[in-house]
């Protein structure tokens, strides 16, 4: 059998989205599937159930989904934001450091073997592998360093899938551009496109339908209605493209949008949780209107610190009235100092914090990733870590402030009831897991309904 590729005619078509649905349907069909993608840039991601390591949260979405352990090789080399031109490396899960940018990609040829190694192994224990893409296959300059699209295709002669998203117009050039565009041993591997995000009368598309597929030559494989799924986000654009339920809301949560946001998966449940109108902030006027003020994970903790007093932050962050939650890089940052003497994170060996927590940050080049389940304000927490920064606690708390270096703690029904039943005692909470798993299931069925599964089935087995 074939393993199938996800290729986007353009960026954020719905890859991530459409791979996951796909993974689990063909699953539900009876085969053993598994996600992959060979590159991810994104400062959002997990720590894997299988050897601790880092992740995209995409494919450990896509894998919990459909009941697997999560494993490093799912997403075998992960980028993160670094200093100046430079990146955070991963590879298999492993902190490798920052690497020049320039540097990266002109020696990519060494990271093709830890891909290859990667799939092979995939394919040692599934029928078929999922792998999505990156971006646009045919950008013509970067082709031979494209790993994630054109490399997995060609070296695993897989099927591939493409996905056009409709609603950022030009859909038609898209898709024909990046099919003529592919190397022709390729084209001859494309099942056929689904064109995705449609809004509207589905009859209006029906002579669209006949274009692509009688003057491109290109099978149609469904158009699929837009339909919000507030889970998985990949990266912070796809995750601002959330929507919200607002007639029940009784709490507000402000989340400040760090330039260098990470883990922002944490605030997946609070997105979907109907009692709660969660917005995501950049100035401290905004501040003052919430019930709740978050301060998020960050991957450049040092500018990010430096952003917040620029903005005019500190009055805010250091105003003991107001209620905050820090998590991770926005807890680092509440002590009185950060030293970061190596250089790990930032050229600044000291800076100075918001003091909240008395105490000194210690950057160190080994880096804590780890899964857990941790005791919260009383409460027994499933969550992870994933940080450079040494501190003596794990968790502090005092009067309307709240900080730890746990991810994943909204997810608990227990912890966000604690936490938001104190703020609003009309707050009932609701059961995450359980809505998560319907969520997964009616987004699955609805790609189901509107993508010729049998299709893409049959031809994988060809």
């Amino acid at each position: 059998m074939h393993s199938l590729s996800i290729f986007g005619t353009s960026s954020d078509a719905g890859k991530s989205t459409l791979a996951f649905a796909l993974t689990y349907l063909l699953h539900h069909r009876g085969l053993h599937v598994a996600p992959f993608k060979a590159q991810n840039v994104s400062n959002n991601s997990l720590v894997t159930d299988i050897d601790e390591g880092e992740i995209a949260i995409p494919q450990a979405f896509a894998a919990e989904a459909i009941g697997l352990q999560t494993t490093p090789i799912f997403n075998p080399i992960l980028l993160k934001s670094g200093a100046a031109s430079k990146a955070h490396l991963i590879i298999n899960g492993k902190s490798v450091g920052d690497t020049n940018v320039w540097a990266y990609y002109k020696d990519l040829n060494r990271l093709k073997p830890v891909v290859t190694k990667a799939f092979q192994k995939l394919q040692e224990e599934y029928e078929c592998i999922v792998a999505e893409g990156a971006g646009s296959p045919v950008e013509l300059n970067l082709m031979d360093k494209d790993l994630s699209n054109i490399y997995v295709a060609k070296k695993f002669h897989t099927k591939i899938v493409l996905v056009a998203d409709i609603q950022r117009g030009g859909v038609f050039a898209s898709i024909y551009g990046v099919y003529n565009l592919l190397p022709k041993q390729l084209r001859t591997n494309v099942i056929g496109v689904i064109i995705n995000k449609f809004q509207g009368d589905m009859s209006l598309f029906d002579e669209g339908v006949t274009i692509i597929e009688q003057d491109f030559g290109i099978k149609v494989l469904g158009v699929v209605p837009y339909k919000p799924f507030n889970l998985g986000f990949e990266d912070s654009a796809s995750l601002m493209g959330y929507t919200q339920d607002l007639t029940q809301a009784i709490i507000t949560v402000g989340v400040i949008k760090l330039p260098h946001i990470s883990n922002f998966t944490d605030f997946e449940p609070l997105v979907v949780d109907t009692e709660i109108e969660l917005n995501f902030i950049t100035s401290p006027s905004e501040a003052k209107h919430y019930d709740l003020l978050i301060i998020p994970g960050s991957k450049r903790v040092v500018d990010d610190l430096l952003w917040l007093k620029k903005r005019g932050f500190t009055p805010v962050l250091t105003n003991k009235k107001i209620p905050i939650m820090a998590i991770c890089g926005g807890y680092e940052m509440l002590f009185e100092e950060i030293l970061d003497k190596q250089g790990v994170e930032s050229q600044n060996k000291t800076t100075q914090g918001f003091g909240r927590f008395k105490g000194t940050v210690v950057f160190q080049k080994e880096k804590i990733v780890q899964k857990g389940c941790y005791n919260l304000q009383g409460v027994m927490v499933a969550g992870y870590e994933i940080h450079n920064a040494y501190a003596k606690k794990r968790a502090k708390k005092k009067k309307n402030l709240y900080g730890t270096f746990v991810h994943g703690l909204f997810e608990s029904d227990a912890f966000r009831y604690k936490v938001f039943h104190k703020i609003n005692k009309k707050y009932t909470g609701y059961n995450f897991k359980k809505f998560k798993k319907n969520a997964i299931a009616d987004f699955a069925q609805h790609i189901n309904l509107h993508v010729d599964v049998n299709y893409i089935h049959k031809a994988l087995d060809e």
